[in-house]
C-alpha cells in the first residue's frame, strides 16, 4: 500500500529534487537492525536523514520497513515524509518502487541515499545536485573502486522506470541503460558501507 505520511508540521514541500533515505532492510548480516547502529552519538538513520534534510530541506522522504515505527522515531523530524514499505522482505528494489511512485509527476529528481555509508559528507550530496543539468535522462552518481553506485540522482525519466521495480534489483541497471547519460562524481567514501558489525568496528576505530 503507498502512504505517504506528513512528519512534520512545516510547509508542504515545492523543490524539484527530493532526497529519499531508503532505510527499509532486515539488515540481516547486521544481526540487529543496522538503522538504529550508533555512530558518533548519532543513529545511522537520523544521521542520513539529517544530510538529506540539509541538502534539500523539506523535500525529504524516509522508506522504511523492518522495525519501522522504531527507526522513523530514531529519524526524528529530520524527513518531512514517510513511506511504509510493507514489501520490505521481498528486496531492496521494493523501497526504490515505492518512493519512485511517490515523487512521481512532482518531483524533477529524486537523490537516493542509503543510511550505511557512515563517510558520506553534505559537500559530496552538493556535488552530486551541482552537477546535475536537469536534463531529464541525466544520472548523476558517486564514483568509487571504478564502479558506480548510491548516492546517485535520479531524473524523472528514470524515476519513471523505477516506479516497477521489484526484488533485490536496484537502481544499477539505470546506469548501464544506454537510454541515459551518467554523469560521475567521485568519491571515495562512496565505497564504505556498513554491512556487519566489525564494518562498523573498523569504522569507529579509523575515526577516533
Amino acid at each position: 500500500m503507498l502512504c505517504l505520511l506528513q512528519m512534520t508540521d512545516e510547509r508542504t514541500y515545492s523543490a524539484t529534487i527530493h532526497a529519499v533515505v531508503l532505510a527499509a532492510g532486515e539488515s540481516r548480516r547486521f544481526q540487529t537492525c543496522k538503522q538504529l547502529a550508533m555512530l558518533d552519538g548519532e543513529t545511522l538513520v537520523h544521521r542520513a536523514a539529517r544530510l538529506a534534510r540539509e541538502c534539500c530541506g523539506d523535500n525529504t522522504i524516509l522508506v522504511v520497513g523492518h522495525r519501522g515505527d522504531e527507526v522513523a522515531d530514531a529519524a526524528g523530524d529530520q524527513c518531512r515524509f514517510l513511506l511504509v514499505n510493507d514489501h520490505y522482505a521481498d528486496g531492496f528494489g521494493t523501497s526504490i518502487a515505492l518512493a519512485a511512485r511517490a515523487v512521481h509527476g512532482s518531483a524533477d529528481a529524486m537523490l537516493l541515499l542509503l543510511v550505511d555509508q557512515p563517510l558520506i559528507k553534505m559537500r559530496h550530496l552538493r556535488h552530486i545536485i551541482d552537477k546535475w543539468s536537469g536534463a531529464d535522462d541525466e544520472i548523476v552518481a558517486s564514483g568509487f573502486d571504478d564502479a558506480l553506485g548510491p548516492p546517485v540522482l535520479m531524473p524523472g525519466a528514470a524515476i519513471a522506470c523505477l516506479r516497477d521495480l521489484t526484488g533485490d534489483r536496484g537502481a544499477k541497471a539505470l546506469l548501464r541503460d544506454k537510454r541515459f547519460k551518467v554523469i560521475t562524481v567521485p568519491c571515495a567514501g562512496a565505497g564504505v558501507d556498513i554491512d556487519t558489525p566489525s564494518d562498523l568496528e573498523r569504522i569507529v576505530q579509523a575515526t577516533d
